[in-house]
Formats: C-alpha cells, sequence, structure tokens
C-alpha cells in the first residue's frame, strides 16, 4: 500500500510536464483519466485511513480533511475545465498547486511533513536578515541610480543604462549570483575605471557578507527545529 501510494503521488505530480502548456503535450483525455485514477486512489487511501481509525481521531486530523479539500478542488477543476475546454474557452487548471499536498499529507510522508515544519519555523527567524539584506540591495540601487542615471550610457545593446529604478534592482539582485558579472558594470567601467570600486563594494557587502550570513541563519535555525521537532506531529 505503501509503495502504491508513492507511486501515485509521483504519477500525480508528473502530470504536470504533460499537461499544457507543456513541451510534449499529451491528450486532454489522456492526462484526465491518469489524474482521476489517481485522485480514486487517494480516495481509497483515505477511506483505507478511515477503516482502521477510530471516528472521532479521524475527523480531528488535519492531514485527512486537507487531503479531501485537495481531492475535491482537483476534481471540481478539473470538470470545470472539461466543459470549457467542450465550448472552446481558454482556462488554467490553478488546481495544480494543490497537488504536492498529496505528497505532504498522507501517513507515510512524516519525513517530508517535519522538513516542511522546520522550514515553515525558519522562515520567521530569518525574515530580519532578509530584510537587512533587501534594505542594503535597495540603498545600492539608489546609488547607482544616482551614479549612472545622468551619464546617457547605454548597454552592449544600445538600451539605456541604469536609468529605471526597477530594473536596477533587478540586475544587482542578479549580481548577487554573480550571473551577470562583469557584464553589468562594462559600460560604466568603459567610462571611468573608477566606477567598478562601486560593484566590487557592492560584491563584498552583498555576495560575501549578507549571503554568508544568511545561509548561516537558516542552517543553525533549519537544524535546530529539526532536532526539537516531534515526530508524529501533523502539518
Amino acid at each position: 500500500m505503501r509503495t502504491a501510494t508513492y507511486f501515485f503521488i509521483f504519477l500525480n505530480l508528473s502530470l504536470a510536464l504533460f499537461e499544457e502548456p507543456a513541451v510534449y503535450p499529451l491528450p486532454f483525455l489522456a492526462t484526465s483519466v491518469l489524474e482521476v485514477l489517481c485522485l480514486l486512489v487517494f480516495l481509497g487511501r483515505l477511506t483505507h485511513f478511515a477503516k482502521v481509525t477510530l471516528h472521532n481521531v479521524f475527523w480531528k486530523d488535519t492531514k485527512n480533511i486537507c487531503i479531501m479539500v485537495a481531492i475535491l478542488l482537483s476534481l471540481t477543476d478539473l470538470a470545470v475545465y472539461g466543459v470549457l475546454r467542450l465550448y472552446d474557452v481558454r482556462s488554467i487548471r490553478w488546481s495544480r498547486i494543490v497537488r504536492p499536498i498529496f505528497l505532504i499529507n498522507f501517513a507515510e510522508s512524516r519525513q517530508i511533513r517535519r522538513a516542511f515544519r522546520s522550514i515553515r519555523n525558519t522562515l520567521p527567524e530569518i525574515t530580519y536578515v532578509f530584510l537587512l539584506f533587501m534594505f542594503s540591495l535597495l540603498m545600492f540601487s539608489l546609488m547607482a541610480l544616482k551614479l549612472f542615471g545622468e551619464r546617457n550610457l547605454q548597454t552592449a545593446e544600445g538600451l539605456p543604462y541604469f536609468r529605471n529604478y526597477l530594473e536596477i534592482v533587478f540586475d544587482l539582485y542578479v549580481l548577487v549570483t554573480t550571473a551577470n558579472s562583469p557584464d553589468v558594470m562594462m559600460p560604466a567601467f568603459d567610462f571611468s575605471s573608477w566606477y567598478a570600486l562601486f560593484f566590487i563594494a557592492f560584491v563584498i557587502v552583498n555576495t560575501y557578507i549578507f549571503m554568508s550570513l544568511f545561509l548561516a541563519v537558516v542552517y543553525n535555525n533549519y537544524k535546530k527545529h529539526l532536532k526539537v521537532m516531534p515526530g508524529g506531529a501533523c502539518v
């Protein structure tokens, strides 16, 4: 039963690879039949839990409620999407976002729930570090706008360079990962080599200091919650 549950959870999550929009889409009838089959298996597994569990215990378990709601939403969305498709009305399968609920809330997924709860409990404690990082990013973006916005610089593609604040924030956010380095600084560097100091300071503060601090806070808090988390608690 455990192996079958894992298989149909995997199959249900894999349907997103073949449903529109997809690179290799399968016919809607094929994906819908597979999804209904998965939902029937989940419903049967839930019924099995109800048969071997005390009535009061079963209905007080939020995991079972989450699974039932997810099954109901998926079937409703599938039916509405199928009817709209018959009338050539374009719509979106919004119920795909509830599919991970099956992975988390079945009784066999205890370790996944522990990891999920640890992540959830860690998020509030890393908020302060994240806010400091965002403040630094926004301040550096404002400095870049003042330094380069009035220089009439252009990128290699002939586009305006660092004249829109939101675009500057995005470019510098990418620079934290060094994915656009050194391309993002070349127009300023060509204008004056001294402007390289701005980008060097940005990388030192945000990439080497804030990212290391952020990683340390996330790791320590996640490890702390993982140690104290009870194994049987539900999401």
